[in-house]
């Protein structure tokens, strides 16, 4: 029975890790030699439901895969892609662990936002001047400009899209067999007003990254 259990938590993260890695793939887009992606929503979804440690371990396994397969950014890009994904899964699972509810999944990812924020801040400020060979004082007069407005959209509609697909996903994978974990107890109401909520910051997101792009737009593996 446990080498059951064990086999179908290794083949949940597998397919999770998976559809992450399809996200860098298909769906990413870029604003100067920052890139967004969607992946984090799987890798937080493997964080609630398996804890920290498998989202963590995860998120670095998708950021090298993506350096040896389509990334252009090299070592840069696999120590980025893996701290704000590893920072953003790993907080939020930690933070569910100890308050399993729906309110618990609300707060990990409002605390996970945050802590992706904070930690990429203080990466770009000491990595990105040796990768894009500028002044330290340079890169930290983007803050108010660039990286701060990306990462906070990037982190909020992360969590929006997790918020909005995590209970879909688990009762999906319950009716399969592979997982016994469900939201089945929360509130209908509070949950679609929760949904509506988040697909409206997604929403606004969307558009403040399409103003700040000025419409010019690579998608998936067209971005360069």
């Amino acid at each position: 029975m446990r080498k059951t259990k064990e086999l179908k938590k290794i083949s949940v993260v597998a397919m999770l890790s998976a559809v992450a890695y399809l996200c860098v793939v298909l769906f990413k887009f870029k604003i100067g030699f920052l890139t967004f992606d969607l992946k984090d929503v799987f890798l937080v979804i493997i964080s609630f439901l398996y804890g920290p440690l498998y989202a963590i371990s995860s998120a670095f396994l998708v950021a090298v895969l993506e350096f040896i397969s389509i990334s252009d950014t090299g070592f840069y890009g696999l120590i980025m892609n893996a701290l704000s994904s590893m920072a953003f899964a790993g907080v939020a699972g930690v933070v569910y662990k100890y308050k399993r509810t729906f309110a618990g999944a609300i707060i990990g990812s409002v605390i996970a936002v945050l802590s992706m924020v904070l930690i990429m801040l203080c990466a770009n400020v000491l990595i990105t001047p040796y990768y894009m060979g500028a002044e330290r004082s340079e890169v930290i007069a983007m803050i108010p400009t660039m990286l701060l407005p990306f990462n906070f959209i990037k982190g909020a509609v992360n969590m929006s899209l997790t918020l909005i697909l995590y209970k879909p996903f688990t009762l999906a994978l319950r009716k399969v067999g592979l997982i016994e974990h469900n939201f089945s107890n929360t509130n209908k109401v509070k949950f679609w007003i929760l949904t509506a909520v988040s697909l409206v910051i997604v929403i606004a997101c969307f558009l403040l990254i399409f103003l700040i792009l000025g419409g010019k737009i690579e998608w998936g593996i067209f971005a360069k």
